[in-house]
Order: C-alpha cells, then structure tokens, then sequence
C-alpha cells in the first residue's frame, strides 16, 4: 500500500532519473515516486518565453496525469526554484515541499553579498559553453572547495542542452516574481536540506532568508556535501528518513 505520493524535480544538469535513482530505491516501496525532467529540456532549445511558469505548468500536468490531487514536491537547484514557484501557485496541491538547495529563493532581502553573487553569475553570459560550465560550478561552492559536473567518460547526448538550460533559468530567476506573501501563506511543512561544503552567499542566505517566510519550516545541514555532491546521491539513506519523517508529520496534521 502506497503511503506517500511525492514529485521530484532535479536540477539544471543530471536528467531526473540518475538524479534521484538512489533516493528513490532508499525511500523504499511504500512511497510512490516520480522523477519528473525539467521542462527547460522538453525540446531542442529552451522556449523564447521560458520561465519558472513552465515549469509550474509541468508539474500541474503530471500531477493531474498521475490522478494526484495532492501530493509532496521535492525540488533540487532549478527544480527548487521551480517548486517554490509551484507553491506559491498552488498551495492547496502540496502536502509538503522539500527544497534541496534551491537555485533562486526570490528577490527579497539579499545581503550585499548575495548581490555581489548574482553579479557574479551576470558574467558568464558571455563564455563559450566549456568556460561557462566550470565557472557555473565553481560558483556553487565555498571557496577552496573543487567541484566537477557530476559525469564522467565522454559527455552523453543530454549534456550539449544544458549550457543553454542552465542559461533560460539565470534569465527567469532576474524577472520572476515570487511573492513572498504567498509563500508566508503556505502553512504545510518545509524542509531545506544544505549542504556545508555550498556557497554559503548563495543557498546557506537563501535558508536564512526562507526559514523567515515560512511559518513551518526545518533546516537540516549535510556538512560534507555541496552543491554538486548532493545528499539525494551521496547520503540518500539519511535523506529518505528525513524526507519520510517530514511527509508523515505533514499528513498527520
């Protein structure tokens, strides 16, 4: 008997499936999962009109293929973003939300270090996709720590996409607008898991300023994981028991 419906969105570079492959088996057979790619991948070149609403139109529609009118949503870097976009859209189809260092929280309260970051990511518009790529990830990180895209051996097909993804979602994240009063509103459980290897300018601010929004929010801190070395891949175990205690806390109130 399927206790838990979750969806669960990957970030701007792993496809869905090898993304959440070991957290899916570690959540065991009690749960019903789906690893959903992101829409920004769904044609040859991301849509001119591209923005964190196609993304919130995807999920809308797998939920309703799946017949799920509500269910738990867990979000990893752009797919984070994505699932605070779909929380603050529709609220009511959420049982719980799960954010895995999100790519962009908003654009409310920023430090002046969070801002000298984004003006950071502002200059890579111009690499070449190789330059673009090391430089996006170097980003992700404290510094001094040394991080690789997560594929080894020769790039597989999918990989040629992602400069340009990666690209489609700099720009929504500088013209989206979130609403914070929509997100104070949301009154079900949230989990932030961070890892203590990350930018701390970037996803330790974005915790901070969230945990002030949301009215139920818990912060779990992964010390020797990063941006690039996730918990879902890296420590799925722990995750899953923190994700199971989350959703059944969330479908008990």
């Amino acid at each position: 008997m399927t206790l838990h419906r979750a969806l669960m969105l990957p970030g701007s570079v792993l496809p869905a499936e090898p993304a959440y492959g070991a957290l899916i088996a570690a959540l065991g057979p009690d749960v019903e999962a789906v690893a959903k790619d992101l829409e920004v991948y769904a044609t040859a070149e991301p849509p001119a009109d591209y923005s964190l609403d196609t993304e919130v139109a995807g999920v809308l529609r797998e939920a309703d293929a799946l017949g799920w009118d509500t269910f738990h949503l867990v979000g990893y870097s752009g797919g984070g973003a994505s699932a605070l976009a779909f929380a603050a859209r529709y609220p009511e189809r959420l049982t719980s939300l799960a954010l895995l260092e999100p790519a962009w929280a908003g654009s409310w309260d920023w430090s002046p270090e969070h801002v000298a970051l984004w003006a950071q990511y502002d200059q890579l518009e111009g690499l070449a996709p190789p330059e673009f790529m090391a430089a996006f990830t170097r980003l992700g990180v404290k510094p001094g720590v040394v991080a690789t895209m997560p594929v080894t051996g020769p790039p597989p097909p999918w990989m040629a996409k992602r400069p340009a993804g990666i690209r489609a979602f700099l720009r929504t994240f500088k013209t989206y607008d979130l609403p914070r009063e929509r997100l104070a509103a949301f009154d079900k459980p949230v989990y932030f898991a961070l890892g203590g290897l990350s930018n701390p300018d970037e996803y330790g601010e974005a915790a901070t300023r969230l945990a002030t929004v949301f009215p139920d929010f818990e912060l779990e801190v992964f010390e020797q994981r990063h941006h690039f070395d996730p918990p879902h891949r890296k420590e799925p175990e722990r995750l899953a028991a923190s994700l199971r205690r989350l959703w059944e806390r969330a479908e008990q109130g």
